[in-house]
């Protein structure tokens, strides 16, 4: 099966594009999605998550303030790549198992890290959705309600622009109004399909 790997920045779009993608009938498998049912109450990734960091990054209720804990790492290297390591193989281990359930042509592997943290070797093709950083920083802030500090660090935290386009095989321009979109995924699927039905 044909392998997809979706990437951008932070605010530039890739959930609306997976739910495009999730319309044509192609299943979507989301790291980030994977990250949080991991760290929910009682789970294992929850329990080794606040022996690094503590209780202070829960709430009342038991669940992860992830509010708190974002704004840990992302202005602490150190303590990101401790978040990292804990996280990313029970990721990795999870995306594969769902992966092997699979009947598809391809697979939408949604990925927000997959340039920085290596994962490319892993798919057979790179998607990135795209705007300017400045519609990044106006969207993270309205969508999650984060400082402009926070979102800041974040996007400092990622690949360059510049450096994510350029490992690109495909790219979607999300820069215009939101009706764009969908002629360039369907485009994409049809060049997918096509592809899948040579793999």
């Amino acid at each position: 099966m044909l392998r997809i790997g979706l990437t951008g920045g932070i605010g530039c779009g890739k959930s609306r594009v997976c739910n495009l993608f999730v319309k044509l009938g192609i299943p979507i498998i989301d790291s980030d999605q994977i990250a949080r049912e991991l760290v929910e109450p009682g789970s294992n990734g929850l329990y080794m998550v606040t022996q690094e960091f503590g209780d202070a990054i829960l709430h009342n209720d038991g669940t992860l303030d992830r509010a708190k804990l974002r704004e840990l790492v992302f202005a602490d290297k150190e303590r990101r790549q401790k978040l990292e390591a804990i996280l990313h193989p029970l990721i990795r281990q999870e995306m594969q198992r769902l992966i092997d359930n699979l009947n598809a042509a391809y697979v939408i592997l949604a990925i927000p890290l997959l340039l920085e943290k290596g994962w490319q070797s892993e798919i057979d093709r790179v998607v990135v959705v795209d705007c300017s950083e400045s519609q990044q920083m106006e969207r993270a802030q309205h969508r999650d309600g984060s400082s402009a500090e926070t979102i800041r660090h974040i996007i400092n935290s990622q690949i360059r622009r510049s450096e994510r386009l350029a490992a690109a095989d495909d790219i979607i321009d999300n820069s215009g109004p939101v009706d764009a979109l969908l002629p360039q995924v369907e485009r994409l699927h049809q060049r997918y399909l096509k592809l899948a039905a040579n793999n």
